[in-house]
């Protein structure tokens, strides 16, 4: 789940709207739903706590890869 921006209204799956500026929690599939829909974008930040993303930003991945040391 991640929490996301929406930068207008959307009514999710059981049928409560939420306005443009609410922070909603989401599934990966809903993720893309919303930014193919363009009610997310994809820089629009916008955590729990209203910071910005601060994840991976196109680079490669840094974290394990699956041996152990």
């Amino acid at each position: 789940m991640v929490y996301v921006k929406l930068e207008s209204d959307w009514t999710d799956g059981d049928g409560v709207t939420h306005p443009a500026g609410d922070s909603v929690d989401v599934d990966a599939a809903t993720l893309a739903m919303l930014q193919a829909q363009g009610v997310v974008s994809e820089g629009s930040g916008g955590g729990k706590d209203g910071t910005d993303w601060a994840g991976p930003t196109g680079t490669d991945w840094a974290g394990p890869t699956g041996t152990n040391p």
